[in-house]
């Protein structure tokens, strides 16, 4: 190894470039995997005897209990995949208490600039006013991505914003995933995981703001001159539409579409006064089989969880004082995506300097310019 005086800005510089193609091979790392090693297999784990639903085809799927963090099923809990708007649970984690809910904005045009084409949008108009409690009803029902870039400006800016969701993900040992947008969009390089979106989905719903919007139908959004419309909550679990029916006791959470994503789903159900949480990912070509897929593995969590031995754990976030596993591994990348290097890519060069760290730094924040780029998605959900 040279040391850190011989080390030239240039071969520093091919050291941080060089960070993202080594965190992009998908070869597994070894290590503990975060939440127990089962959560890291690539086959079936269920913590009960009894027989799974018959007909999952998602790429990753996990159930587990609210309250306790017992997982008690899941399938590649651990696999990076794109979380499509599922992603903006971490996003109200992060800002949902920044803002008063009855505290008043009146939209600039600056605040929907740099919105991807083909985003979801509940309709804002600039030069309107509205409250922040108006604002995060379009993120919870409509999906809007005009609503969150509001929301993220209001905040300090996007790149503010995704910095801060980067940190919260830390914070809540959400270890697989990266925020290249606070929306959702599909960027490369932005990635999740079942474990990852339950985890904020779980952190979220002990939040009464976040568990009363991701639980409201229908609400009155302002249309301008007076007048206000109507709109419903995306979620078909929620209030059952498109030929399914509503999930009795569902409160919630995300669902998300895009065309490279697929459908996602996040959802939590209460029963006997137990709450279970769900997360199925990329399933078969069908807008309905998320939600089909998801209501059959909170069937069988309701009928057959409280027997069953876990099969691994949520894990609280650092700040509850339950550090990471030493050396945790990370999800691996699903085939066809792009994998970021994430926050700690910057390891690679630590320990060699100030000046190092600096220029390694320089490129990273390059390269997050350069991977912000719209992409071509569409984005429905």
């Amino acid at each position: 190894m040279c040391d850190s005086a011989r080390l030239s800005r240039r071969s520093v510089l091919a050291l941080a470039v060089a960070a993202p193609v080594a965190a992009a091979a998908p070869a597994r790392a070894s290590g503990p995997v975060l939440g127990g090693d089962r959560l890291g297999s690539d086959a079936v784990q269920a913590g009960s005897t009894a027989a799974l639903p018959g007909r999952l085809t998602a790429r990753s799927w996990l159930v587990a209990d609210q309250d306790s963090g017992e997982v008690l099923a899941a399938y590649r809990a651990h696999r990076r995949l794109p979380p499509a708007s599922t992603l903006k649970m971490l996003f109200a984690d992060t800002v949902l208490d920044r803002f008063p809910p009855g505290s008043r904005h009146t939209v600039t045009a600056a605040d929907l600039a740099g919105i991807p084409a083909g985003s979801s949008l509940v309709g804002i108009q600039a030069g309107s006013t509205y409250t922040v409690g108006q604002l995060w009803q379009g993120v919870f029902l409509r999906s809007g991505n005009d609503a969150v870039h509001v929301l993220a400006h209001m905040n300090g800016g996007v790149a503010r914003t995704v910095a801060e969701m980067r940190a919260k993900a830390r914070e809540l040992q959400a270890l697989d995933t990266h925020v290249v947008s606070p929306d959702g969009f599909d960027h490369p390089g932005q990635l999740s995981s079942a474990y990852d979106l339950t985890l904020f989905a779980r952190h979220g719903l002990r939040d009464p703001g976040f568990r009363a919007y991701c639980r409201t139908r229908t609400a009155d959004f302002p249309a301008g001159g007076g007048k206000t419309f109507q709109i419903q909550n995306t979620d078909r679990l929620l209030g059952g539409a498109w030929g399914l029916r509503a999930y009795p006791g569902l409160i919630g959470v995300k669902n998300g579409y895009t065309s490279h994503a697929g459908n996602t789903f996040t959802g939590a159900a209460t029963r006997a006064g137990r709450t279970l949480l769900v997360t199925v990912m990329h399933p078969a070509d069908s807008a309905d089989a998320v939600y089909e897929e998801a209501a059959a593995l909170l069937d069988w969590g309701f009928a057959h969880g409280a027997s069953a031995r876990a099969v691994g754990t949520l894990v609280e976030p650092v700040s509850a004082g339950q550090g990471a596993e030493p050396a945790p591994r990370r999800g691996t990348a699903d085939a066809g995506t792009v994998a970021s290097p994430g926050p700690s890519a910057g390891r690679l060069v630590e320990g060699a300097g100030t000046a190092v760290a600096l220029l390694a730094g320089g490129a990273w924040v390059l390269r997050r310019r350069v991977v912000r780029r719209p992409a071509k998605g569409r984005h429905r959900e």
